[in-house]
């Protein structure tokens, strides 16, 4: 408002309706340029109005602003619906505990994901750190397996 406000200022020194096209009224801008401000009438109503004319344009830079969120969220979500490989590593590691019974070794975690033995044991310490999944060992053979809850 004050920025509104300091340009209504500038009608002092003969440049009328400056506020007007900060708060997104250029016509309305033009005509208090070239009619220095319908001889100051309305220049001096302004001063009334430039809360409310301020405001009025805050909402709607606000609308559009919520509208470009709204737009880039539904646009990254259709994204990931649309190509499956967007998803997060452990996306892809709960993934695939799901469709092997929920049980895996590091060995089956890096064939079904692809990822590298580093980035397998990275990826299965923070399912576990998540609560995602637990270590036992395979009662038959010993190994060590992870257990996850999908």
């Amino acid at each position: 408002m004050g920025v509104a406000y300091l340009l209504w200022c500038a009608s002092l020194m003969g440049i009328c309706g400056l506020q007007r096209f900060y708060v997104g009224q250029p016509m309305a801008g033009l005509l208090y340029l070239i009619t220095l401000g319908f001889c100051g009438v309305g220049q001096f109503i302004d001063l009334f109005l430039i809360p409310s004319m301020v405001e009025q344009r805050n909402t709607y830079l606000q609308g559009r602003y919520l509208m470009t969120l709204q737009i880039s969220h539904l646009s990254a979500r259709e994204e990931t619906e649309l190509n499956p490989t967007s998803t997060t590593p452990m996306q892809r590691l709960l993934q695939a505990a799901k469709e092997h019974g929920g049980v895996l070794s590091e060995a089956q975690v890096s064939l079904y994901t692809g990822f590298d033995a580093k980035q397998v044991k990275e990826l299965l310490f923070e399912a576990e750190r998540l609560g995602y999944a637990y270590v036992f060992n395979d009662p038959e053979t010993g190994a060590v397996r992870y257990r996850f809850d999908v």
